[in-house]
């Protein structure tokens, strides 16, 4: 018999280095779920991603138990970790904080396609140049 499932839960945490502390303790916790069971299978699920900022998509159950899968890096975060900026520009449209080529943006839309909700790559190379233009970052 199939398990029913009681919620579905996306975080944004850090590869490797998730603590039962907000936000995965109130998000988990109010459904019943074993917090230090789930830092633990992500931790050592995204080892080799620390530093990286790595979603996790949490499917929990009836019964409390749970399962998880984790996605690529955000796009915004594929951009920062390729222009070496620690974060977007704080007034976009008269600051800007860096300059991303086209052939950059290609690399990126390949790496993230398949979370990407595009059909080819130069839909998403124009999602990943409107992600970075929203960071204040220029296109050339």
């Amino acid at each position: 018999m199939a398990k029913k499932i009681k919620a579905m839960v996306k975080l944004n945490l850090p590869g490797g280095a998730a603590t039962p502390a907000p936000p995965v303790g109130p998000a988990l916790g109010q459904h019943g779920v074993p917090l230090m069971e789930f830092v633990k299978q992500y931790n050592e699920r995204t080892a080799d991603k620390k530093g990286q900022i790595i979603p996790a998509v949490i499917t929990i159950y009836d019964d409390r138990t749970f399962e998880f899968i984790t996605k690529l890096p955000p796009v915004a975060e594929l951009i920062k970790k390729k222009l070496n900026i620690k974060k977007g520009a704080g007034n976009v449209g008269s600051e800007v904080v860096g300059t991303l080529t086209k052939a950059q943006a290609e690399e990126i839309a390949k790496e993230k396609m398949m979370d990407l909700n595009a059909k080819d790559i130069t839909a998403a190379t124009n999602i990943v140049m409107g992600t970075a233009r929203s960071m204040g970052v220029e296109i050339k």
